[in-house]
């Protein structure tokens, strides 16, 4: 039902040309990325809190807003930013409230188990090498998790010197900002 919903609201957008404000290209107006968190508050908050249009700025998003692997997909999508469509700066942006502060890896193998993967399943994952620590976990403070995906970032061998790096953490009812230190 809601696919079908949506999908008719496509096609009236399209027919009115709801679009054209968001014309814009592949290139970031301001030379910005962002990685952040999938957290739904951020949505329209987060770009309405930094005074961002589209076009301004690519955004990546994942639980948590970190980097869980040095040549994992957001690794991947920061290099192509800056080498292929000239990024000049990142910004780690958390906020507080967030679901991967505590999150806890046990219970959510758990719930892997109740909703039907067998753990033979999970144990052979293990066997491949997956850390489901590493790979799922949370963090226990979301600035010192800001902090660390900044580093991460910094001493990547692929991310060059120039490429400004900063970190900051987002009140997620009311999107007040305030600028997180590097460590």
């Amino acid at each position: 039902m809601m696919l079908q919903t949506a999908l008719e609201y496509n096609k009236v957008f399209v027919r009115i040309e709801g679009y054209r404000p968001f014309l814009t290209n592949k290139y970031p107006d301001k030379k910005l990325a962002i990685l952040t968190c999938m957290d739904t508050r951020l949505v329209e908050l987060l770009p309405a809190a930094l005074g961002i249009k589209n076009g301004d700025v690519k955004i990546l998003k994942n639980a948590g807003g970190i980097v869980s692997h040095p040549y994992g997909s957001v690794m991947r999508s920061l290099i192509i930013a800056i080498y292929q469509l000239g990024v000049e700066m990142i910004w780690v942006i958390g906020h507080t409230d967030c679901g991967m502060e505590h999150s806890d890896t046990t219970a959510l193998l758990q719930k892997m188990t109740a909703r039907g993967i067998a753990p033979g399943v999970i144990e052979q994952v293990r066997e491949d090498g997956v850390d489901f620590e590493h790979w799922l976990g949370g963090f226990s403070d979301v600035c010192e998790a800001i902090q660390t995906t900044m580093q991460e970032i910094r001493r990547h061998p692929l991310i060059p010197a120039d490429i400004q790096i900063e970190g900051m953490l987002m009140d997620s009812a009311t999107g007040e900002i305030t600028q997180i230190e590097s460590l």
